[in-house]
């Protein structure tokens, strides 16, 4: 009886490892799946959204390509993340649609060395393609949570060379300017003369300036510590609140 009960105990136990391994398997199995169809949306959306409407940049399509875009949206929103429009992340802003931001960065034509600065952190997406393509971002963000939850979102999928600041985005960053590159995430009055003189002579600053019924995406050169300034399309962001962008929102 002895030795029959040990024999049932070591085949009960058998039985609960192979169980056992079969779920982290199923789970595995479920997490490729998952990882499979995302990957397939973001192939989908690179080639119908992006490269078939003219953009060329083959660093901004790598990255749009690589950079998991569901991961930086709520579960509820996840299907939808690489469809083409904009996508709620709390504090009544969105993440912009992919054409839009694909077009934002061709513009600035980034480098690998670059130093860039990000108005407007939001769900980190932006941010983590600007990681791709530079050397380092600074971000800042006047939304505590959504500046917590980006941090956290960037620091889970590995990415080192990225700063969020919590502040006024309309100041800039003064104390790590100048900057070759100025990216900013919402609509300004006109262009903030804070980030103009912190950007870089010979820098780039895609900004979209102008009220809530009607902005113009721009493209800001400084050449001679002039501005030169370059419409790029039509476009619709929420606004830049802060001194020297709107007082409050649309």
């Amino acid at each position: 009886m002895h030795g029959t009960r040990n024999a049932n105990e070591r085949d009960s136990a058998e039985a609960v490892k192979i169980r056992v391994i079969l779920m982290d398997n199923i789970e595995l199995i479920m997490a490729d799946t998952q990882t499979d169809a995302f990957l397939a949306k973001r192939r989908s959306m690179v080639e119908s959204q992006l490269r078939a409407r003219g953009i060329r940049d083959e660093r901004v399509l790598s990255a749009m390509f690589l950079v998991p875009r569901h991961e930086f949206v709520s579960a509820e929103y996840r299907d939808q993340a690489h469809e083409d429009h904009p996508i709620p992340i709390g504090e009544g802003q969105t993440l912009s649609q992919p054409y839009i931001v694909a077009i934002m960065l061709e513009a600035l034509a980034l480098k690998p060395a670059d130093t860039v600065l990000e108005v407007g952190t939001g769900s980190g997406y932006q941010t983590a393609l600007l990681a791709e393509l530079a050397r380092q971002v600074y971000s800042v963000e006047r939304h505590v949570s959504l500046a917590r939850a980006a941090q956290a979102t960037l620091a889970r999928l590995g990415y080192t060379n990225v700063e969020v600041v919590l502040g006024d985005g309309s100041h800039g960053l003064p104390e790590r300017a100048p900057f070759d590159a100025i990216i900013v995430s919402a609509a300004a009055p006109q262009i903030p003369p804070p980030l103009f003189k912190q950007l870089r002579e010979g820098g780039s600053m895609v900004i979209p300036v102008g009220p809530a019924p009607a902005q113009e995406l721009q493209l800001v050169r400084k050449q001679s510590g002039l501005p030169v300034v370059t419409d790029l399309e039509g476009c619709r962001f929420v606004p830049l609140i802060g001194s020297e962008g709107y007082s409050s929102g649309w």
